[in-house]
């Protein structure tokens, strides 16, 4: 690569880089974006869950319409195991066509990778980040294949940097969450369940039947397919995860419970740690760290990866509003502030859920239920809880 200057800089070509790029292309700032991965790498297989607010991102960039194999999400279904206290939340009530969406990795890296192409934003791939250094007029990208200078450099690697910055606040919840696919009785009707208990919150997030997916008479069945979340201590999700078919599926039915039926089927498992990180790094000199390179998050309420979006669209609705002042430390600066409170609030939200809900202390868990009871009955708490869940601090 030629050691030239250029406007901007994009580390990273993953869904929240991805994303970023195209909104600074679309401002009329194009980007070049450095990938580690080679253009053909095989996708990450886990599922996501977009919030709505994510969805009005991906649709003003043009991508929403590229995307197949969406479920949308119009109810929610939070229960505590073992207590009184449910709480629904209704799409049809806060007045959205859905709650979220559900769809996979590889699908929406697919479609953004064809997005950038499309939008002729340059894309080195298979290039790797060796170290950045910021300085007051620029920031200059080492990579073993050369250096790009720029006057703002967009960190959304997911904090696979040599140079990551030392965390400012980190916390390893010792627990791990295995993710797999499975299948139920019960049709899903669209509905997702965010249940909690004692051992930590596991969630279904549904998702289309595969291809050819019929019942005896060879009708073709409603949809019964959902991703699962089930989190755990590390020892106890160690052996959840290495347990046979049938064992687990007979262990979740014990740990979920039967609103769904049985559970029929189950994916192949994985497992990942889960950790709460957040460093104050965001913004320095010339360089904006955004996404999972930024702050990490317990998946419970699915808020890290639609934050990161956030992150991602914030910050190029800022370049393009002062493009004259593009990295300029008081444009950080003011990327910095305006994002603080959607952070900052995401990582307490889903800590606080973390916290409040994960034991079997009687107290505690009495208030829990009169909480969720108190939230079905409160509409307008419920519509700023769904509405927080969607749109973050703006909501």
């Amino acid at each position: 690569m030629d050691a030239r200057l250029i406007t901007p800089v994009v580390v990273g070509a993953g869904p929240v880089g991805a994303v970023c790029a195209l909104a600074l292309a679309q401002q009329g700032i194009p980007p070049r974006v450095i990938e580690a991965l080679p253009a053909d790498a095989r996708s990450d297989s886990r599922t996501l869950a977009l919030s709505h607010g994510a969805q009005l991102i991906l649709d003003r960039l043009g991508v929403w319409k590229r995307l197949d194999g969406v479920t949308p999400i119009t109810r929610i279904h939070i229960s505590q195991r073992g207590a009184f206290g449910v709480t629904r939340l209704s799409a049809a009530e806060v007045g959205v066509p859905a709650l979220g969406y559900v769809l996979s990795y590889a699908t929406l890296s697919a479609a953004l990778k064809q997005a950038l192409h499309d939008a002729a934003v340059e894309v080195d791939y298979g290039v790797a980040v060796e170290r950045i250094d910021p300085d007051a007029d620029a920031a200059t990208v080492h990579t073993a294949q050369g250096s790009l200078t720029a006057p703002l450099v967009v960190v959304a690697d997911g904090g696979r940097a040599a140079d990551a910055p030392r965390p400012r606040l980190k916390h390893d919840y010792a627990h791990k969450a295995i993710v797999c696919e499975v299948r139920t009785e019960l049709p899903h009707a669209q509905q997702a369940y965010e249940r909690f208990t004692p051992d930590g919150p596991a969630a279904l997030l549904p998702l289309p039947d595969p291809p050819g997916a019929y019942d005896l008479s060879r009708t073709k069945v409603r949809e019964r397919s959902y991703a699962l979340v089930w989190t755990a201590a590390n020892a106890a999700a160690e052996r959840i995860a290495a347990l046979d078919d049938g064992a687990f599926l007979d262990a979740l039915y014990q740990h979920f419970g039967g609103r769904q039926g049985r559970f029929l089927s189950a994916s192949p498992r994985k497992s990942f740690p889960l950790t709460l990180a957040y460093t104050d790094s965001v913004a320095s000199a010339r360089v904006v760290r955004i996404g999972n390179a930024a702050q990490t998050l317990h998946p419970v309420a699915g808020q890290g990866f639609n934050i990161g979006l956030r992150d991602a669209w914030e910050l190029a609705s800022l370049c393009g509003d002062h493009p004259e002042a593009l990295g300029s430390p008081a444009q950080l600066a003011a990327y910095a502030r305006g994002r603080r409170a959607d952070v900052i609030g995401g990582l307490g939200f889903t800590d606080f859920l973390v916290r409040l809900f994960s034991n079997d202390i009687p107290p505690l868990r009495h208030a829990r239920g009169l909480g969720l009871f108190a939230l079905e009955a409160l509409p307008s708490l419920k519509t700023f809880v769904a509405r927080r869940m969607m749109f973050g601090s703006h909501g």
